[in-house]
């Protein structure tokens, strides 16, 4: 008589958190093992350009929308600079399986994508309750495992996951930067035509490379600025000897006082030279350290394509694309650093700006890759300030 019994299949995958918390399911993407911090991600779309960001470096990241994969993945949409680079994305865990893609772009199944970038994933679990764990005990450290025989030491791996040492005090941003300066001058993608070159630059801006972003160099040739992109540990001198006529600080991974020992001291000299000078997220946070502010390591961190952030200059109110851990604490900032746009969601920093030289930041995203377009005026306002300053 043939077995009419119930069979669960058998875990091929686990998420372990540092205090033994053990998650089994499916296997996806790459095999093998890989630590990293936790964050749950709200974004209902971009998840190829969220795992091509080098800001999710040391981190697994949990996508809160439950279909991942769904329009396969392109070569158009990767964030990193070096397509066929690493962004430092430890893993990734999602709700469904991954279905066929359905999409005209598409050009590969978003399972062949994983693997062959080397991102270990997780699928079928319910991330939502993994939300309210994280949102409720914090960001957690944990190991990620892909096995397809199933075969775990759990013992071991949760002692991997509790030695984790997280992310405070970790400079990431060395194992992600350039190894050597470039210029930059392709435009923002249109449909039907792609991208674009910018050919009559008005200005000449200096990028220092902590994590950059593909669509944040598109967006300053967008705005006309021939671009050249140095490494995360060049000096003041050096990022001055370009001659430019503004300073961008990228985005990127990891503890800003940790970069920021090698990265302050260079940001200081360029805001005192006078240069325009534009930085976001942890270019923003390093500002606010060379300002004589401080950071913080958030609970949870803020991460997602919608996120509310009221602009204190102009009384408008954006929504905006988030990734951050860390943040700028208001309490600590000097005299003469403004606070120019906070988060909503729960009062945090998320804007600067010097009152005597023509310096600002962002917490946020306004490249929108992925998220909405609500902010890159900024751009325009970094423009307009190398325009004043003639």
């Amino acid at each position: 008589m043939p077995d009419s019994g119930w069979t669960e299949p058998r875990p091929t995958a686990v998420l372990i958190l540092a205090d033994g918390t053990v998650i089994e399911g499916q296997g996806i993407g790459a095999e093998g093992e890989a630590t990293g911090e936790v964050c749950f991600n709200t974004a209902m779309t971009g998840y190829q350009e969220i795992l091509t960001d080098p800001s999710y470096a040391g981190q697994i990241i949990t996508f809160t929308f439950p279909h991942i994969g769904n329009v396969g993945v392109n070569d158009e949409d990767i964030e990193t600079v070096n397509m066929a680079a690493s962004s430092g994305v430890r893993g990734c865990v999602l709700k469904t399986d991954i279905t066929d893609p359905s999409n005209y772009r598409a050009t590969r199944d978003f399972d062949q994508w994983l693997r062959a970038r080397g991102i270990i994933g997780l699928a079928g679990i319910d991330t939502r309750a993994l939300t309210t764990l994280i949102r409720t005990k914090g960001a957690a450290d944990a190991i990620i495992v892909h096995d397809r025989r199933g075969d775990f030491d759990l013992a071991r791996l949760k002692a991997e996951a509790k030695g984790w040492p997280g992310l405070v005090g970790m400079d990431l941003a060395k194992d992600i930067t350039t190894a050597q300066t470039y210029t930059w001058d392709e435009t923002s993608w249109q449909w039907d035509k792609g991208y674009g070159r910018m050919e009559s630059p008005r200005h000449h801006v200096v990028a220092v490379d902590y994590g950059i972003k593909r669509n944040i160099l598109r967006l300053l040739a967008d705005h006309g600025c021939r671009v050249t992109v140095l490494p995360a540990t060049a000096t003041g001198e050096e990022i001055l000897a370009h001659k430019p006529d503004g300073v961008f600080l990228s985005n990127g991974p990891g503890d800003p006082e940790a970069t920021g020992a090698y990265a302050v001291p260079a940001i200081r000299h360029v805001v005192d030279s006078g240069t325009p000078t534009f930085g976001i997220c942890l270019g923003h946070q390093m500002l606010g350290i060379a300002l004589g502010g401080k950071t913080v390591k958030m609970h949870q961190g803020h991460h997602g394509a919608n996120h509310p952030v009221k602009d204190l200059t102009t009384g408008k109110v954006e929504i905006t694309s988030m990734n951050h851990g860390f943040a700028v604490d208001t309490d600590m900032l000097p005299a003469g650093v403004e606070q120019t746009h906070v988060s909503l969601f729960d009062g945090s920093n998320c804007g600067l700006r010097l009152g005597d030289r023509p310096v600002f930041s962002v917490q946020y995203h306004p490249e929108a890759s992925p998220g909405p377009r609500d902010s890159r005026y900024l751009f325009e306002r970094f423009t307009d300030m190398m325009d004043a300053k003639g």
